[in-house]
């Protein structure tokens, strides 16, 4: 299986903290891989390097082939490479419909922020992206609560809203950060089949997480990172019995 994310040699610096030391790592097309790691690994700011909201010091990020250097978070998601964020950031003063409809707006036409407020000129191309965000609130869930304010959401719901706002740019890659946290079982498991469905129509994901139920359910590859960089991937259950992996969670002592 091909990669579609190649990362090489990636090193970031907060002043004299090295948060990513030469940290190189692939993920294949149309697979599910979690990124896990003890806290301070890097998890965070390599998602950040890669959807383009951090520039790297030295690396590179290639995806899909094409090389990704100074693409701004923007540019990458209009080609396929979106991230969801640790915590939600919803619109808080605007409905869950208008959150998932404004996601899938382009700026090139007439906005749909227009046809959102008042109500004319609906031109086709705007039907259809309301058409795709019922369908997509639909599969996620959230249908029921379409006209609620997205701030009345519960943690878990802000998170499928976060997910249906990335399928609306038509994702090849979605990057979750820590897509459990802070949810409750029923919905992890709502979330959990969800992923799957989607990665079963083509859709590559990559998870940084740490809740280890939901990397061994969905993973089909897992990549640990410690000290900034990657120290072993493999399956769930191979990195799990890595002693390599048990020394950075818990110490060498132990």
């Amino acid at each position: 299986m091909s990669a579609l994310l190649d990362v090489a040699g990636i090193e970031k610096k907060f002043g004299g903290v090295a948060a990513l030391s030469g940290c190189t790592l692939s993920i294949a097309r149309g697979k599910i891989s979690g990124l896990i790691g003890p806290n301070g690994a890097g998890k965070t700011t390599l998602l950040s390097v890669i959807s383009g909201a951090l520039s790297p010091d030295k690396g590179t990020v290639s995806f899909d082939g094409r090389d990704l250097g100074g693409l701004p978070p923007h540019r990458r998601a209009a080609i396929g490479l979106v991230r969801t964020f640790q915590i939600a950031r919803e619109l808080e003063n605007l409905t869950v419909f208008e959150n998932v409809v404004l996601a899938g707006s382009s700026p090139e036409e007439e906005t749909t922020f227009r046809a959102l407020f008042k109500r004319r000129g609906l031109k086709q191309s705007q039907a259809l992206v309301f058409e795709r965000a019922e369908t997509i609130l639909k599969r996620a869930g959230l249908w029921h609560v379409a006209d609620n304010l997205a701030s009345a959401l519960s943690g878990g719901q802000k998170k499928l809203l976060e997910l249906a706002r990335a399928l609306m740019l038509r994702p090849k890659l979605v990057l979750l950060d820590e897509p459990a946290a802070g949810v409750a079982p029923p919905l992890v498991k709502s979330l959990i089949g969800f992923i799957r469905e989607l990665a079963a129509e083509g859709i590559t994901f990559g998870i940084v997480e740490h809740d280890m139920h939901l990397i061994a359910s969905l993973c089909d590859e897992v990549h640990v990172l410690a000290e900034g960089r990657l120290l072993v991937s493999g399956s769930f259950d191979e990195v799990s019995r890595d002693k390599r992996v048990v020394d950075a969670y818990l110490g060498r002592a132990a």
